[in-house]
């Protein structure tokens, strides 16, 4: 089951279980679109995968199955892309 983590490792950027731009790399390391395409040049900056955007959860299904609340904020792997 995903995570659904709560921000951009890049920015901070809350990005909620419905954002429709967060993206995630096979690991789920979570970073918003504004950050894969303008700072890491769609390449993971912890593991140097790809990204795909995070599917959303259904609404219905948050209460059984909640999102993350533990933050991870790496503001240092977040260079100019390449």
């Amino acid at each position: 089951m995903l995570a659904l983590r709560p921000s951009c490792e890049c920015c901070d950027k809350d990005l909620p279980p419905a954002a429709t731009d967060a993206m995630i790399c096979t690991f789920e390391c979570t970073f918003c679109r504004d950050c894969v395409d303008n700072k890491l040049g769609g390449r993971c900056p912890n593991c140097g995968g790809n990204f795909a955007p995070r599917p959303i959860r259904p609404a219905s299904k948050l209460e059984k199955y909640p999102p993350s609340t533990q933050r991870v904020f790496k503001p240092q792997g977040c260079g100019e892309a390449a």
